[in-house]
């Protein structure tokens, strides 16, 4: 990021949740929601890999007690739920940041789309926004 360290108290972050859901172009969600990039089989589907280089920034331009807001919502793929809330908790705890608050936000009704037929998992209505502090106190 081309700022200077210490140089905000607050920043957010809502990553790319939802990996490429196939081989089909009916299925790429990068074209169909602006996802921009797809996920690989050595990544596991998952866009985790993709939290430690943010949050490192995101570490460095924050004042000490600054505060960080991160939108995640968790997923399945390849009939393999992924626990992205708890990926990111972890690989936000690795770069220094105290995990403070899990916010739980409720949509009116699942994401659905019409080309899926079958739903094999029960479908998530929430998403969430974890809060942490670049200090040891949360208040």
């Amino acid at each position: 990021m081309p700022f200077r360290p210490s140089s905000f108290d607050l920043a957010v972050y809502d990553p790319p949740h939802v990996p490429n859901q196939g081989k089909d172009r009916m299925k790429d969600f990068t074209d169909r929601f602006g996802l921009g990039i797809r996920s690989s089989k050595e990544n596991g589907y998952s866009f985790a890999h993709t939290f430690p280089p943010f949050l490192k920034q995101a570490y460095e331009i924050l004042k000490p007690e600054g505060v960080l807001f991160g939108k995640v919502t968790d997923y399945v793929h390849d009939h393999r739920y992924h626990w992205a809330h708890v990926d990111l908790i972890k690989a936000a705890e690795a770069v220094g940041f105290v995990a403070c608050d899990c916010i739980i936000k409720v949509r009116k009704g699942p994401i659905v789309d019409p080309k899926w037929k079958t739903a094999h998992y029960s479908r998530r209505r929430h998403s969430y926004w974890l809060v942490f502090r670049k200090s040891r106190d949360c208040e």
